[in-house]
């Protein structure tokens, strides 16, 4: 099944790692990318098809992913669209604040690219048991 996701992530690294996880998962996938929130917003802005998922980075540039994250729940349009955080924090309490903001789960970047691509493929198919929500 075709999805679009979004990574909001302003390490180059993170990102080719996460878009060769979401195309070996399925080629027909698509995966957008933002170095920040500002950018990230103008995409969303200007986006004839809104992503299916929107995977964002806390520690980010210009826009923290928090900041992010309340600027896109502002957005009506974008209200049943999952934002997944995708940061390195383990902190609880973080992971409390951010789910309260109205973030649909937070997932703990993986650094093993097996892992991450085990990780996306259960978001995809709806299946969380081993994503931290």
């Amino acid at each position: 099944m075709e999805k679009t996701l979004l990574l909001i992530d302003d390490d180059l690294d993170d990102v080719e790692m996460f878009c060769d996880a979401v195309q070996e998962i399925d080629k027909k996938n698509h995966c957008l990318f933002a170095g920040n929130g500002r950018e990230a917003l103008k995409i969303l802005g200007s986006c004839l098809q809104k992503p299916d998922y929107i995977f964002l980075d806390l520690n980010m540039p210009q826009m923290s992913g928090k900041d992010c994250l309340k600027e896109i729940k502002l957005h009506k349009e974008l209200e049943d669209t999952p934002v997944i955080i995708y940061s390195t924090s383990k902190h609880k309490k973080e992971i409390d604040e951010i789910l309260e903001m109205g973030a649909t789960m937070f997932l703990t970047k993986p650094t093993i690219f097996d892992d991450l691509k085990a990780a996306i493929r259960e978001i995809l198919e709806d299946r969380f048991e081993h994503v931290k929500r």
